[in-house]
């Protein structure tokens, strides 16, 4: 099945993109230079000409002033509130500190909080948003390439624990989703490598013509080039809106978002859900793992797990757990069976038949996956 519109389509179509729920609705809007339009594009959704902007202290020193002045040009009061970088910022401890702060802002409940930064800064303000006074309004400005096409579309939001990622959280969607291409930029190669991996991601489970354009296109995309970035974030965001707009809460098709992610965010667990492994990276491991499950159950060929495994490699993305030191299967099964998506104790996996077409399997033998995940650890 697929989920995005033919590429050539894209190059006629004017933003901006809709997440279409009812009520919910809002707009993706997608270009450069937007950062420094973002005043007059917040102006007429805000329920007060008030924002609190929650960002990180990578970010701050890059795009803060910029947004302030875009804000204040637009006759829009605002005020900050930085947070140190990192996924360790994704704790109860971080959520209680941006809570006190808002507070201590005199936040209101027509009070909108403005996301500026990459997934972590987006998860822990959508949930934020969604507790504090019982709710309230936010906006998503993400500044790398793997929140850009993921994680601030959507409506989901989260923190870890130590049982695992995103355990905690809720889904509250955003007024809008501005992404300003030109902030990747500053973006370091690492990080822009890790939110290839979740464009892939689009390309693999319900597009192969897009996955063939990324295989022609993917290099120009990480070298900067803009018209591919554009081009790469539109179709991917529109792949997440459809499926959104499909299925909010995840009871169904929007589980194949998921693909890589059973294996990715046992790993995160594994390697302490810090800089060792970045999310986008255990996602390339993972779908690349999931490829290889599907052949070992005889679902996939085996010219298509190559194919996935040879355009990781060539960006620069990991494909296998050679690396992955003092770590055993069992190991990871542990931490894959305190994954949200175990059902009924059962691991979730999304499998494929060919890159463009993913399913869910919940009936995977526990001796393949003990033998997939042997394997890789010794290469």
């Amino acid at each position: 099945m697929r989920y995005v519109v033919g590429l050539l389509v894209w190059f006629r179509q004017p933003q901006p993109l809709r997440v279409e729920l009812g009520e919910r609705s809002y707009d993706i809007l997608i270009g450069a230079g937007l950062l420094d339009a973002a005043g007059e594009h917040l102006a007429p959704l805000l329920p007060q000409p008030r924002v609190v902007i929650v960002t990180d202290a990578n970010v701050a020193p890059l795009y803060l002033a910029r947004l302030e002045a875009s804000l204040a040009a637009a006759g829009i009061t605002r005020a900050a509130v930085v947070l140190p970088a990192g996924e360790s910022s994704k704790s109860f401890t971080q959520l209680e500190a941006l809570c006190e702060r808002l507070l201590a802002l005199k936040v209101e409940r027509r009070t909108t909080l403005l996301a500026l930064g990459g997934g972590v800064i987006g998860d822990l303000t959508g949930f934020a948003a969604g507790i504090l006074l019982r709710g309230l309004d936010f906006i998503q400005v993400p500044t790398t390439l793997l929140a850009q096409v993921d994680s601030s579309v959507g409506g989901k939001t989260g923190i870890n624990t130590a049982h695992g990622k995103n355990l905690v959280g809720l889904f509250h969607q955003p007024r809008l989703v501005l992404i300003d291409v030109d902030t990747l930029a500053t973006l370091e190669a690492r990080q822009r490598r890790a939110g290839y991996a979740e464009v892939v991601k689009y390309g693999l489970l319900g597009d192969a013509g897009f996955f063939a354009w990324l295989e022609a296109h993917g290099a120009e995309l990480l070298a900067g080039d803009r018209d591919a970035i554009v081009q790469a974030v539109q179709v991917s965001c529109a792949a997440k809106a459809a499926i959104v707009a499909a299925d909010e809460r995840e009871g169904g098709v929007r589980a194949l978002l998921n693909l890589g992610h059973t294996f990715a965010h046992a790993l995160e667990a594994a390697t302490g859900f810090g800089d060792a492994l970045l999310h986008g990276e255990a996602v390339g491991v993972g779908m690349a793992l999931a490829f290889e499950l599907s052949r070992r159950l005889g679902y996939c060929a085996g010219a298509e797990v190559e194919r996935v495994v040879r355009h990781l490699a060539a960006v620069g993305l990991p494909s296998d757990l050679h690396w992955l030191t003092g770590a055993t299967p069992q190991d990871l099964i542990a931490h894959m069976l305190g994954d949200k998506k175990v059902h009924d104790g059962r691991l979730t996996f999304v499998l494929a038949r060919r890159i463009g077409e993913a399913f869910l399997d919940r009936q995977v033998p526990a001796a393949v996956l003990e033998d997939v995940l042997a394997d890789a650890l010794a290469e």
